[in-house]
């Protein structure tokens, strides 16, 4: 098909304006209700879920507990990492995005008990709930890694690009050093479920392509670590990064585990069936465990077994998102324990889900709606040209525009997509307008 570059923006703005001008789902009537909702987390789910809310329900309340004052658009770490964006890019402040008719305490969750329908806080505020909303998010667990600290970030050639948008932008700092000077980078991803697990794959692409364009590429060596036997959870996208990384001379490593780093001699230990092994860097993406938040992972809310009982992620139906052993207990975003979602996209599906199945359990009437694990990664694989992967539970490729946009191809159209449309998406989200 061929499309002009007008044309291409065109339907650019016709997306854009589609996804902020309506929902995801039809609105069911409001509710009449005396019902007291509480929302763990004022991030993305928590913001995006409380105005859907306050918009369909009459009487009652919603709270939300969230000690971080400022809003992070995470999406927008890449960019700022790679060059493209200034840390403020990615902050606002929370309150701007939420409804007047709620009540946001700058608080953190101390302990959660389904039992008694209460959640205490660090500060001692005990708070009775009769719905509870889990949109914690996830943590960074950066210190499971010996030798790491957040401090190291953006020293020693240690770079993060999940760390927060001020040491993103110090990563970039390096990487723009690095690709100036030569020497060797490496990357690698966790042994732990993780948000947007595309991103590790598009940092090491973007060190490739910036070092090609400055005319230095011959001056670095890339190696990318795997944490299993793939590149990507949707296998036919596995390949296509393995084809792509080959093309570019990026070395691939499979089974390799980072558990620590000596930040002073610059080497790094993987552990591999073969035993610890361990690799040098002159440049390093670290990229950490991820785990739920300790007061979602020391209550009885995860999972009880396996290896997501571990990493604390909330025990829900894949489906509806709601408890299975508690069930006016739900989990949006990050922290749910589903096999995929942990993505900005994915929250724009889920939060609509919820939301009807809260409407329906207080109106008395049973919902129909599902998530279906849709997930989104504009795969950014040069400066300008990314491929944009859609996907479900089932790892079926789910293109939002079949036919015009080709999701294993790397296209301008997706990377406009991804600096350019996705906020105003992101936005229109939080607003519990997507």
């Amino acid at each position: 098909m061929d499309i002009s570059r007008r044309e291409w923006l065109k339907l650019v703005g016709q997306a854009t304006a589609i996804a902020t001008s309506g929902s995801l789902l039809s609105r069911a009537a409001a509710a009449q209700t005396n019902a007291r909702i509480l929302i763990l987390g004022a991030g993305a789910a928590g913001a995006a879920l409380a105005n859907r809310l306050s918009e369909q329900l009459v009487g009652g309340s919603i709270t939300l507990l969230d000690p971080r004052p400022e809003h992070w658009y995470q999406p927008g770490f890449t960019l700022i990492a790679a060059g493209l964006k200034p840390a403020s890019y990615s902050i606002s402040q929370t309150a701007q995005w939420l409804p007047r008719s709620a009540t946001l305490l700058s608080e953190a969750a101390a302990e959660i008990d389904p039992d008694s329908q209460t959640v205490t806080t660090i500060q001692g505020r005990k708070i009775a709930y009769d719905i509870l909303i889990v949109a914690t998010g996830l943590r960074l667990d950066y210190e499971s890694i010996e030798g790491m600290s957040l401090d190291l970030i953006g020293t020693r050639g240690i770079g993060s690009v999940y760390a927060g948008p001020a040491l993103a932008e110090k990563t970039w700092q390096l990487l723009d050093q690095f690709t100036q000077t030569g020497g060797h980078a490496l990357f690698s991803r966790p042994d732990t479920e993780m948000k947007c697990a595309g991103a590790p794959l598009k940092y090491a692409f973007i060190t490739e392509d910036y070092a090609t364009r400055r005319g230095t590429r011959d001056r670095i060596t890339i190696d990318y670590c795997a944490n299993n036997n793939s590149l990507f959870g949707v296998p036919i996208v596995s390949e296509k990064v393995r084809m792509l990384f080959a093309e570019r001379g990026i070395d691939t490593h499979y089974n390799h585990i980072m558990t620590a780093i000596d930040a002073d001699r610059q080497i790094a230990t993987f552990q591999t069936p073969q035993g610890a092994v361990e690799k040098s860097f002159d440049f390093i993406n670290v990229i950490p465990p991820m785990v739920a938040h300790d007061v979602v992972r020391q209550s009885p809310l995860p999972w009880q077994t396996g290896p997501w009982a571990a990493q604390g992620w909330v025990d829900v139906d894949p489906a509806t998102l709601r408890h299975k052993r508690y069930p006016n207990v739900f989990a949006v975003g990050d922290v749910a324990g589903v096999p995929k979602g942990k993505t900005a996209a994915s929250v724009k599906w889920q939060v609509p889900v919820v939301v009807d199945h809260i409407i329906a359990d207080l109106s008395g009437r049973e919902s129909v709606e599902q998530y279906n694990g849709y997930t989104s990664c504009p795969l950014i694989t040069k400066i300008g040209r990314a491929m944009l992967i859609e996907f479900d539970y089932k790892n079926n490729l789910t293109p939002s525009f079949p036919g015009i946009i080709a999701p294993l191809e790397e296209l301008w159209i997706s990377w406009l997509m991804k600096e350019v449309a996705l906020k105003a998406t992101y936005n229109a989200m939080l607003r519990g307008r997507a």
